[in-house]
């Protein structure tokens, strides 16, 4: 296939709006010497605020001049005008499918690139169906690989992917490394790793370590929130209380909190029974924390969370983690891409500071392959060589049913206030029921079976999401 002779002529932007996903972006394109890089936030109601933009680009080589805020109305000009070679379009799905309808419009078409901004097991129906225009998909994983190849084929889409590192998942010094493989526990490592996504807890993630070590300079117990899970108040609670007592447990040590949004924030997902709230009364040493992960980590004897990608950023510089199980280890939760890893435990672990390393096998099939295993930059020049010798098809976005109603509606849902025309508010008002009635229809008809959110023994799942996440909001 041809190639680009030159990354240096390679013009490329970031479309995004939520937190995690300026940071995704703007992370990946970092780690790519020798391209004209910028970042375009869309206003929507997800859209990062100054506070939460600084955090997300720390340690990334986005300047402030590589950023420009702008609203969905400008940007086919704004596109028309710069001409990038290739696009990112980074937020949640049905944010890239408006972006995308923007460049339909365009008379010189870039390479459309998308992605998630984390870990992807399960994979979702929707997270591939709102990509299907995509000329790439960027996944995080061998395992993430399988499952959208499979996933594509049992729904009858094919969306190209390609391997990259998780791009924050900046890996430690080779001493740091050595430091953390020498507080392994060697029985740890002969176990082997289940295959799949068993909801069961294998034997090896419940061993506890026999001399679990503080990471040097580290001591610090960071909790890495999440919005969308667990989910019920009564789930959230236990983990506040978790919390206290192990900040009781230890005075001289800090909890830490760290959230993503400040009261009056937006982030990717909505929160319910924010941590915030439900600590109000706590220990002096348990804190809550708006800093960069990176900065978090920096302090961290170890990290704790249900299934948040911090899990993944932690284990590069070497800082052991906790991956809780005390709700289970279920789709629902995001929590089955850590069977075998030997990281899942309970309360008990994280108040006795029990942190653990992975397994080495679990490893190199989730998110610690060989750099030499990615493929997306070298995938993205050589699909620019095709758009260039016009031997790249277009994938546009097609009318959805309902035609220029579906097209408002779909705008307003993404833009909310944003859009202010009068034909939005209208199909709003109609298709918002709709689609809620089709979703419900459809989560009730796949509550149980194969291919859906309660079956174990796949990584993706057909059934619509269960986990109710607005982008109004």
């Amino acid at each position: 296939m041809s190639t680009v002779t030159s990354t240096a002529e390679l013009r490329v932007v970031a479309i995004a709006d939520a937190d995690s996903f300026v940071k995704w972006s703007a992370s990946l394109l970092s780690g790519i010497a020798g391209i004209r890089r910028h970042m375009l936030l869309v206003r929507t109601p997800l859209a990062v605020s100054a506070a939460q933009e600084r955090t997300a680009l720390a340690g990334t080589s986005f300047t402030d001049a590589d950023i420009t805020r702008l609203g969905f109305d400008e940007l086919h000009g704004w596109l028309t005008g710069h001409q990038p070679d290739v696009v990112v379009l980074s937020g949640r799905g049905p944010f890239v499918r408006l972006m995308a309808r923007q460049i339909d419009r365009l008379t010189q078409r870039p390479v459309v690139v998308s992605g998630l901004p984390g870990m992807s097991i399960p994979a979702q129906r929707g997270a591939l169906e709102y990509r299907r225009e995509s000329d790439l998909m960027v996944v995080h994983s061998h395992r993430e690989e399988r499952a959208f190849a499979e996933l594509g084929r049992r729904i009858g889409i094919q969306v190209p992917t390609a391997l990259a590192t998780l791009p924050f998942a900046r890996k430690a010094t080779d001493a740091d490394a050595s430091r953390a493989a020498s507080i392994r526990v060697a029985e740890r490592e002969l176990v082997g790793v289940s295959a799949g996504g068993s909801a069961g807890v294998a034997l090896a993630d419940r061993t506890t370590p026999s001399a679990p070590a503080a990471r040097p300079g580290g001591t610090d117990l960071v909790f890495a929130a999440q919005a969308l899970v667990p989910a019920a108040r009564h789930e959230r609670e236990q983990i506040a209380e978790m919390l206290r007592l192990a900040a009781d447990a230890d005075p001289n040590k800090r909890v830490v909190v760290k959230l993503r949004s400040r009261p009056g924030e937006a982030e990717a997902h909505l929160e319910r029974d924010a941590y915030a709230d439900l600590l109000a009364a706590r220990p002096a040493n348990l804190v809550i924390s708006h800093e960069p992960m990176s900065t978090a980590l920096a302090r961290a004897e170890g990290l704790v969370t249900v299934s948040s990608t911090a899990a993944i950023e932690a284990l590069a510089q070497n800082v052991p983690v906790i991956a809780l199980d005390t709700f289970g280890v279920h789709k629902t939760l995001l929590n089955t891409v850590f069977t075998g890893s030997g990281l899942l435990g309970g309360a008990e672990e994280v108040v006795g500071r029990r942190f653990r390393h992975p397994l080495a096998g679990w490893q190199r099939d989730n998110y610690f392959q060989p750099e030499s295993d990615t493929t997306w930059w070298r995938c993205v020049e050589e699909l620019v060589a095709l758009r260039r010798e016009g031997r790249l098809r277009a994938k546009g976005v097609p009318v959805g049913r309902g035609g220029a109603l579906h097209a408002a509606w779909h705008r307003k849902s993404v833009l909310a206030g944003e859009d202010r025309s009068m034909v939005g508010r209208v199909a709003l008002g109609v298709g918002a029921p709709i689609v809620h009635g089709i979703l419900s229809l459809r989560r009730a008809r796949g509550k149980a079976g194969e291919d859906t959110w309660s079956d174990a023994t796949t990584d993706y799942t057909l059934e619509p999401t269960p986990l109710h996440d607005p982008i109004r909001r």
